[in-house]
């Protein structure tokens, strides 16, 4: 005859297996699930990453074609200082009149309220 005490020995032990059965289960679940979407996420990280390529490159142009037009402006003001100066320097009676006219006009601007 089964006393009480081992009724529910056993009766824990048939809990503890279907326990063990569902958390099996479960982790087989999870396991499904994340296999099924790892691809999706791969897939999706190999996007990001030529995304990020892509962006690098085209940054990496546009910086390179500031650079090249940063020199050219510079090389820009460099000649037209130069032609100023040297004009100024072979009609300095001409430069001085347009520095006067110039100066005279932005005075009557900036004087006149």
């Amino acid at each position: 005859m089964e006393t009480p005490k081992t009724s529910a020995i056993s009766g824990n032990s048939s809990l503890s297996q279907g326990i063990e059965q569902v958390g099996s289960s479960v982790h087989e679940a999870i396991d499904k699930v994340s296999d099924a979407a790892r691809p999706a996420v791969d897939r999706i990280a190999s996007n990001a990453h030529q995304a990020v390529d892509k962006a690098q490159g085209i940054a990496g142009h546009a910086a390179e074609a500031l650079g090249v037009q940063a020199d050219h402006l510079k090389e820009a003001q460099t000649h037209l200082t130069d032609a100023c100066g040297n004009y100024m320097r072979s009609n300095p009676v001409m430069s001085l009149g347009i520095a006067v006219g110039i100066g005279f006009v932005l005075s009557r601007m900036l004087g006149s309220k």
